[in-house]
């Protein structure tokens, strides 16, 4: 089973930025095994949220050539809960990309913009596609058509914003 913590992209620049919204449900079996009747979403699903966020966000950058792979979470903040019924709004930005990897500076925020849920930065590795291939074979294991759809529907969003109106 994959596990998919982003319901949709908000904004996403290439290379740069990217908004990704999760929302939170009482249909989502892990909210009710944290915390027997407070439903909270573990802070490590939230890390894992903005990781996918940010993995997207660097893989697009170099058109998925290379695999993506979380390599370190050298720091990792949080300032409170997020229960069933709340939005996650993820904010992700690149702040160093090479052939190597890569370093994202995330926010999550709950409820729309005014609650700063989590600071955390996450640091991400290009492997190699030979060695890649060879410990987990051709196939994008991280990253799927499915699961590239959602970029898509955002970059189509995002084009249709950046179109100047046509007069009537």
């Amino acid at each position: 089973m994959r596990w998919i913590w982003i319901d949709k992209f908000l904004e996403f620049r290439s290379g740069d930025f990217a908004r990704a919204v999760k929302n939170l449900t009482l249909a989502e079996e892990h909210l009710h095994d944290h915390y027997p009747g407070f439903p909270v979403m573990p802070a490590s699903l939230i890390i894992e949220g903005m990781a996918q966020t940010g993995g997207i966000l660097v893989g697009e950058a170099k058109n998925f050539e290379e695999k993506v792979v979380l390599a370190k979470i050298p720091k990792a903040e949080f300032y409170g809960v997020a229960c069933a019924g709340d939005q996650l709004i993820y904010d992700v930005k690149v702040l160093d990309l090479r052939a190597e990897g890569a370093v994202v500076a995330c926010k999550a925020f709950v409820n729309g913009m005014e609650t700063l849920l989590a600071d955390v930065e996450i640091v991400f590795a290009h492997l190699d596609n030979s060695r890649a291939n060879q410990l987990f074979g051709p196939k994008n294991f991280v990253f799927t058509r499915q699961l590239l759809g959602i970029l898509d529907l955002a970059k189509a969003q995002q084009a249709s914003l950046a179109e100047p109106a046509k007069p009537n």
